[in-house]
């Protein structure tokens, strides 16, 4: 099939966890179908010469970051259905290409909401809206105690959770990274069969890394100029690393990603290392003894805790952490939610040489198992084949495949 593919983030470098969801996904696509991509491109990126562009048919890119205003705030942004935060950065040339692009191709696909809303007005073409996420704002209304901030966080839930039903039930399917993903959409009244779960994924040659960890070293992977990943780093440093460090005065975490304007400077006085953005991650990962999430906010599934399981690094994470991940607490990870019991279960790993190592057969295993990008890219291809078929025919092999892996994943 021709395959247009509209991305709000560009794909390459994969240098986080959304562009490297795209760049997968579109590397396996590309294998059975010819691939449009329309991506937006901030400057640096230039996806036309990345490896993208020999597996796609073209490579169209609009200049700018799709996440920036393009327009100043307006009445109606305010009081639209459309939340502001995608109105204003509603890009015409964009729609433009998409508009050009939709009567050449068989089916469309966006990746993630910002994406979605340039197919809106061609319901004419089978369409797939992939990623869809609602855990972040949804927590920040669940989290509050009772305050005026509870009720902007609460009006803002209840409007951009009704524009996602809406848009939801507009596409033929939608994907989301988690049987929790798929729930929150059925509770803000999105019809279930019409969602399918998409996991997050690693390549299966990370499986057979030799992982050599440093005594003592710990990593956390993820840029700090996103909040969750901050708060995670802070919540780390200040109640569970010193902990640590009374019992292993050598531990050192290493904190991998961009760090852009966040001062760090005080985090890095108390045994913490921020590496900025690194060529080789998976190095840093092997060469640790274990991967810190103690995420305590955030949507999605966390790819890092994915990544370090498949390079037999063992895992410890809070319970948001490791959220939405067919993960078992004490065979394949360990989970707390306490300052105390996140630096025991550490210690523990950095101690145990044993437990290491089972951990790290056990997340090899369910990793590969369930989680490669060879078996998410099938599932994907699968909902592409039900998106179509949903509008004449009964699903393909391809698609009743894909069910199968669905259920097998929840």
């Amino acid at each position: 099939m021709r395959i247009l593919a509209i991305s709000s983030w560009c794909p390459y470098p994969p240098d986080n966890g959304a562009k490297l969801r795209v760049y997968k996904l579109l590397t396996h696509l590309a294998k059975q179908h010819s691939i449009r991509l329309l991506s937006f491109a901030e400057q640096g990126e230039d996806p036309q010469a990345s490896p993208l562009a020999e597996v796609c048919e073209s490579v169209q890119t609009v200049a700018g970051n799709p996440f920036k205003p393009q327009a100043p705030l307006a009445a109606l942004d305010l009081f639209g259905t459309t939340p502001r935060s995608y109105r204003q950065t509603y890009s015409a040339e964009m729609q433009g290409l998409v508009d050009q692009a939709v009567p050449q191709c068989d089916a469309a696909i966006a990746f993630q909401i910002g994406a979605a809303l340039y197919l809106a007005g061609h319901r004419g073409i089978p369409r797939i809206l992939e990623e869809v996420e609602t855990t972040v704002i949804r927590d920040r209304f669940h989290r509050r105690t009772i305050s005026p901030a509870k009720m902007r966080a609460g009006l803002t839930w209840w409007k951009y959770s009704r524009f996602v039903q809406q848009l939801v039930e507009s596409f033929d399917r939608s994907t989301v990274v988690s049987e929790i993903e798929r729930q929150h959409l059925v509770e803000i009244g999105c019809d279930a069969a019409r969602v399918r779960v998409v996991a997050n994924g690693v390549d299966r040659a990370a499986l057979f890394e030799p992982n050599k960890p440093v005594p003592g070293h710990m990593i956390y992977s993820g840029s700090v100029t996103y909040s969750a990943n901050l708060e995670a780093v802070q919540y780390f440093v200040r109640d569970i690393l010193p902990r640590i460090q009374a019992a292993r005065p050598d531990a050192l975490l290493k904190v991998t990603g961009e760090t852009g304007t966040i001062d760090t400077r005080e985090l890095s006085n108390l045994g913490v290392i921020f590496t900025g953005r690194v060529p080789d991650i998976q190095s840093e990962v092997t060469s640790s003894a274990v991967c810190v999430v103690p995420l305590k906010s955030g949507g999605g599934t966390r790819l890092k805790i994915l990544e370090a399981l498949a390079l037999g690094t063992p895992v410890v994470a809070t319970t948001k952490g490791a959220e939405g991940l067919a993960v078992t607490n004490g065979d394949n990870i360990l989970i707390a939610d306490t300052p105390a019991a996140f630096a025991a279960h550490v210690i523990r790993v950095l101690d145990d040489a044993s437990l290491r190592r089972r951990l790290a057969a056990n997340g090899r295993e369910l990793v590969g198992r369930m989680y490669t990008w060879k078996q998410i890219g099938l599932a994907l291809d699968g909902v592409l084949q039900e998106a179509v078929e949903s509008r004449s025919a009964k699903p393909s092999a391809t698609a009743r495949a894909h069910q199968t892996y669905a259920s097998s994943a929840r």
